[in-house]
Protein backbone atom coordinates (compact mmCIF):
# COMPACT_ATOMS: atom_id res chain seq x y z
CA UNK A 1 0.00 0.00 0.00
CA UNK A 2 1.24 3.55 -0.92
CA UNK A 3 2.04 5.79 1.91
CA UNK A 4 3.01 8.98 -0.14
CA UNK A 5 0.60 11.60 -0.42
CA UNK A 6 -1.10 11.49 -3.71
CA UNK A 7 -0.09 15.15 -4.27
CA UNK A 8 3.50 13.81 -3.78
CA UNK A 9 3.76 10.88 -5.55
CA UNK A 10 2.38 12.94 -8.02
CA UNK A 11 5.12 15.63 -7.80
CA UNK A 12 7.54 12.62 -7.97
CA UNK A 13 6.69 10.87 -10.31
CA UNK A 14 6.58 13.99 -13.00
CA UNK A 15 10.10 14.80 -11.38
CA UNK A 16 11.03 11.63 -12.87
CA UNK A 17 9.66 12.03 -16.11
CA UNK A 18 10.91 15.60 -16.43
CA UNK A 19 14.63 15.12 -14.55
CA UNK A 20 15.32 11.59 -16.86
CA UNK A 21 15.89 13.24 -20.11
CA UNK A 22 18.04 16.11 -17.97
CA UNK A 23 20.55 13.53 -16.75
CA UNK A 24 20.69 11.80 -20.01
CA UNK A 25 21.44 14.99 -21.78
CA UNK A 26 24.38 15.91 -18.81
CA UNK A 27 25.95 11.98 -18.74
CA UNK A 28 26.30 12.25 -22.65
CA UNK A 29 27.93 15.80 -22.38
CA UNK A 30 29.87 14.55 -19.61
CA UNK A 31 29.20 17.89 -17.47
CA UNK A 32 31.66 18.48 -14.66
CA UNK A 33 30.69 18.68 -10.64
CA UNK A 34 29.65 22.07 -10.19
CA UNK A 35 26.69 21.53 -13.67
CA UNK A 36 25.99 18.31 -10.97
CA UNK A 37 25.40 20.40 -8.74
CA UNK A 38 23.54 22.80 -9.68
CA UNK A 39 21.59 20.08 -11.68
CA UNK A 40 21.06 18.15 -7.84
CA UNK A 41 19.74 21.17 -6.40
CA UNK A 42 17.02 21.82 -8.66
CA UNK A 43 16.26 17.93 -8.49
CA UNK A 44 15.88 18.13 -4.14
CA UNK A 45 13.39 20.88 -5.32
CA UNK A 46 10.92 19.81 -8.10
CA UNK A 47 11.57 15.94 -7.02
CA UNK A 48 12.03 15.93 -3.55
CA UNK A 49 10.01 18.74 -2.26
CA UNK A 50 12.74 20.61 -0.55
CA UNK A 51 12.29 24.60 -0.65
CA UNK A 52 15.08 25.92 -2.82
CA UNK A 53 15.80 29.42 -1.39
CA UNK A 54 14.89 28.46 2.42
CA UNK A 55 15.86 24.32 2.86
CA UNK A 56 18.50 24.15 0.11
CA UNK A 57 21.79 25.38 0.83
CA UNK A 58 25.51 25.30 -0.53
CA UNK A 59 26.87 27.27 2.17
CA UNK A 60 26.75 24.60 4.98
CA UNK A 61 30.65 24.46 6.37
CA UNK A 62 32.63 21.35 6.76
CA UNK A 63 36.11 21.37 8.82
CA UNK A 64 37.04 24.69 6.89
CA UNK A 65 35.77 23.24 3.89
CA UNK A 66 31.95 23.22 2.09
CA UNK A 67 29.87 20.68 1.42
CA UNK A 68 28.20 20.42 -1.50
CA UNK A 69 24.32 20.96 -0.56
CA UNK A 70 22.94 20.81 2.92
CA UNK A 71 19.26 20.63 3.99
CA UNK A 72 18.24 22.56 7.02
CA UNK A 73 14.63 22.12 8.03
CA UNK A 74 13.12 24.37 10.63
CA UNK A 75 16.47 25.71 10.84
CA UNK A 76 18.30 22.78 12.15
CA UNK A 77 20.97 20.61 9.65
CA UNK A 78 18.81 17.33 8.74
CA UNK A 79 20.55 15.76 5.72
CA UNK A 80 24.01 16.06 3.82
CA UNK A 81 24.22 15.87 -0.13
CA UNK A 82 28.10 14.92 -1.15
CA UNK A 83 27.30 15.29 -5.15
CA UNK A 84 30.22 14.19 -7.69
CA UNK A 85 29.95 14.59 -11.38
CA UNK A 86 27.59 12.22 -13.36
CA UNK A 87 30.22 10.61 -15.36
CA UNK A 88 32.33 9.38 -11.96
CA UNK A 89 31.74 6.41 -10.21
CA UNK A 90 30.68 6.53 -6.64
CA UNK A 91 33.73 5.01 -5.60
CA UNK A 92 34.64 3.78 -1.58
CA UNK A 93 36.69 7.09 -0.86
CA UNK A 94 33.92 9.35 -1.94
CA UNK A 95 31.64 7.27 0.16
CA UNK A 96 34.15 7.86 3.39
CA UNK A 97 34.38 11.42 2.34
CA UNK A 98 30.58 11.85 2.96
CA UNK A 99 30.35 9.79 6.06
CA UNK A 100 33.79 11.75 7.52
CA UNK A 101 31.48 15.06 6.50
CA UNK A 102 28.43 13.96 8.73
CA UNK A 103 30.52 12.41 11.25
CA UNK A 104 31.45 15.54 12.21
CA UNK A 105 28.73 17.69 11.96
CA UNK A 106 27.08 15.24 14.55
CA UNK A 107 24.23 13.72 12.44
CA UNK A 108 22.78 10.32 11.36
CA UNK A 109 22.43 10.65 7.51
CA UNK A 110 24.17 11.92 4.04
CA UNK A 111 23.47 11.43 0.58
CA UNK A 112 26.35 10.39 -2.31
CA UNK A 113 24.63 11.01 -5.31
CA UNK A 114 26.33 12.10 -9.45
CA UNK A 115 22.48 13.17 -10.30
CA UNK A 116 21.72 9.82 -11.80
CA UNK A 117 22.80 7.39 -8.80
CA UNK A 118 21.68 8.51 -5.08
CA UNK A 119 22.73 6.62 -2.04
CA UNK A 120 21.83 7.02 1.15
CA UNK A 121 23.84 6.37 4.11
CA UNK A 122 22.86 6.11 7.75
CA UNK A 123 26.28 6.99 10.73
CA UNK A 124 26.37 5.01 13.60
CA UNK A 125 28.59 6.89 16.20
CA UNK A 126 30.11 3.62 17.96
CA UNK A 127 34.05 3.44 17.68
CA UNK A 128 34.98 3.13 14.98
CA UNK A 129 32.05 5.28 12.86
CA UNK A 130 30.07 2.91 11.03
CA UNK A 131 28.20 3.39 7.93
CA UNK A 132 25.50 1.63 6.64
CA UNK A 133 23.97 1.92 2.96
CA UNK A 134 20.08 2.18 3.20
CA UNK A 135 18.89 3.55 -0.10
CA UNK A 136 20.44 2.62 -3.23
CA UNK A 137 18.82 4.30 -6.63
CA UNK A 138 19.16 5.04 -10.13
CA UNK A 139 16.91 7.18 -11.39
CA UNK A 140 17.20 6.79 -14.54
CA UNK A 141 15.93 3.24 -14.45
CA UNK A 142 12.79 4.43 -12.19
CA UNK A 143 10.11 4.16 -14.05
CA UNK A 144 7.34 6.81 -12.92
CA UNK A 145 4.47 4.84 -13.41
CA UNK A 146 5.43 2.62 -10.38
CA UNK A 147 3.84 2.76 -7.21
CA UNK A 148 7.22 0.81 -5.76
CA UNK A 149 9.58 3.28 -7.52
CA UNK A 150 7.71 6.30 -6.17
CA UNK A 151 7.48 4.58 -2.84
CA UNK A 152 11.47 4.47 -2.87
CA UNK A 153 11.83 8.75 -3.56
CA UNK A 154 9.48 9.40 -1.12
CA UNK A 155 11.72 7.79 1.54
CA UNK A 156 14.82 11.06 0.94
CA UNK A 157 11.73 13.57 0.27
CA UNK A 158 11.05 16.28 2.51
CA UNK A 159 7.43 14.71 3.48
CA UNK A 160 8.76 11.14 3.59
CA UNK A 161 11.77 12.80 5.82
CA UNK A 162 9.17 14.78 8.25
CA UNK A 163 7.89 11.48 8.82
CA UNK A 164 10.44 9.60 9.51
CA UNK A 165 9.80 7.01 6.63
CA UNK A 166 13.46 6.37 5.64
CA UNK A 167 13.80 5.79 9.49
CA UNK A 168 11.61 2.89 9.72
CA UNK A 169 12.82 1.99 6.15
CA UNK A 170 16.25 1.32 7.88
CA UNK A 171 14.89 -0.41 10.72
CA UNK A 172 13.54 -3.22 8.50
CA UNK A 173 15.82 -3.70 6.54
CA UNK A 174 18.81 -4.22 9.20
CA UNK A 175 15.88 -6.73 10.86
CA UNK A 176 16.20 -8.99 7.37
CA UNK A 177 20.09 -8.18 7.13
CA UNK A 178 22.04 -11.29 6.61
CA UNK A 179 23.64 -10.29 10.22
CA UNK A 180 20.51 -9.85 12.15
CA UNK A 181 19.35 -13.42 10.74
CA UNK A 182 22.79 -15.30 11.48
CA UNK A 183 22.75 -14.18 15.21
CA UNK A 184 19.77 -15.27 15.32
CA UNK A 185 20.35 -18.93 13.67
CA UNK A 186 22.91 -19.22 15.73
CA UNK A 187 21.63 -17.44 19.13
CA UNK A 188 20.33 -20.40 22.01
CA UNK A 189 16.32 -20.72 21.37
CA UNK A 190 17.33 -21.15 17.73
CA UNK A 191 19.92 -24.02 18.35
CA UNK A 192 17.70 -25.71 20.29
CA UNK A 193 14.85 -25.94 17.86
CA UNK A 194 17.52 -27.33 15.76
CA UNK A 195 18.53 -29.88 17.72
CA UNK A 196 14.96 -30.72 18.96
CA UNK A 197 14.30 -31.25 15.03
CA UNK A 198 17.40 -33.13 14.62
CA UNK A 199 16.90 -35.54 17.18
CA UNK A 200 14.01 -36.44 15.68
CA UNK A 201 14.97 -36.74 12.58
CA UNK A 202 17.77 -39.04 13.99
CA UNK A 203 16.24 -40.85 17.18
CA UNK A 204 18.97 -42.18 19.36
CA UNK A 205 22.22 -40.28 17.76
CA UNK A 206 23.41 -37.80 20.28
CA UNK A 207 23.40 -34.08 19.31
CA UNK A 208 24.77 -30.92 21.28
CA UNK A 209 24.10 -27.16 20.26
CA UNK A 210 27.90 -26.68 20.44
CA UNK A 211 27.65 -29.15 17.19
CA UNK A 212 25.04 -27.27 15.47
CA UNK A 213 26.79 -23.95 16.07
CA UNK A 214 30.10 -25.16 14.87
CA UNK A 215 28.51 -26.66 11.65
CA UNK A 216 26.48 -23.26 10.60
CA UNK A 217 29.53 -21.37 11.33
CA UNK A 218 31.85 -23.40 9.19
CA UNK A 219 29.76 -24.63 6.18
CA UNK A 220 26.50 -23.19 6.29
CA UNK A 221 26.76 -19.56 6.88
CA UNK A 222 28.50 -17.00 5.09
CA UNK A 223 31.88 -15.76 7.04
CA UNK A 224 30.80 -11.86 6.43
CA UNK A 225 27.64 -12.40 8.15
CA UNK A 226 29.07 -13.88 11.26
CA UNK A 227 32.30 -11.50 11.88
CA UNK A 228 33.63 -8.06 11.81
CA UNK A 229 31.83 -5.25 13.58
CA UNK A 230 28.17 -5.62 12.20
CA UNK A 231 28.04 -8.99 13.26
CA UNK A 232 29.16 -8.24 16.50
CA UNK A 233 26.38 -5.66 16.23
CA UNK A 234 23.47 -7.73 15.87
CA UNK A 235 24.88 -10.81 18.11
CA UNK A 236 24.74 -8.21 20.73
CA UNK A 237 20.84 -6.54 19.93
CA UNK A 238 19.69 -10.34 19.56
CA UNK A 239 21.15 -11.22 23.12
CA UNK A 240 19.79 -8.08 24.34
CA UNK A 241 16.20 -8.54 23.49
CA UNK A 242 16.21 -12.56 24.39
CA UNK A 243 17.29 -11.08 27.94
CA UNK A 244 14.57 -8.59 27.76
CA UNK A 245 11.94 -11.51 26.92
CA UNK A 246 13.17 -13.56 29.73
CA UNK A 247 12.99 -10.98 32.49
CA UNK A 248 9.39 -10.06 30.96
CA UNK A 249 8.79 -14.02 31.77
CA UNK A 250 10.02 -13.93 35.25
CA UNK A 251 8.01 -10.73 35.88
CA UNK A 252 5.07 -12.57 35.23
CA UNK A 253 6.01 -15.84 36.88
CA UNK A 254 6.75 -13.95 39.67
CA UNK A 255 3.41 -11.89 39.80
CA UNK A 256 0.73 -12.69 42.75
CA UNK A 257 -1.77 -14.16 41.69
CA UNK A 258 -5.11 -12.91 41.86
CA UNK A 259 -7.81 -15.33 42.81
CA UNK A 260 -11.46 -14.78 42.09
CA UNK A 261 -13.02 -12.80 44.90
CA UNK A 262 -15.82 -14.85 46.28
CA UNK A 263 -19.20 -13.62 45.32
CA UNK A 264 -21.38 -11.73 48.15
CA UNK A 265 -24.56 -14.18 48.55
CA UNK A 266 -27.69 -12.15 48.24
CA UNK A 267 -29.09 -10.55 51.45
CA UNK A 268 -32.38 -12.58 52.05
CA UNK A 269 -35.60 -10.64 51.26
CA UNK A 270 -38.25 -9.92 53.72
CA UNK A 271 -41.52 -10.38 53.44
CA UNK A 272 -44.25 -8.21 55.34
Amino acid sequence: MSTAPAKVAARIAAGIKRFQPILTAAKARDVNESDTVVIVGDMLSEIFGYDKYSEITSEHAVRGTYCDLAIKLDGSLALLAEVKAIGLDLKESFVKQAVDYAANQGIDWVVLTNGACWRAYKIGFAKPITYDLVLDLDILSLNPRSEDDVELLFLLSKEGWQRSKIGEYQTQQAALSRFSIAAIVLSEPALNVIRRELRRLSPGVRVETEDISTVLEAEVLKRDAIEGDRATVAKRLVTRAANKSLRHTKDDDDAPSISPATPTPPRPQIVS
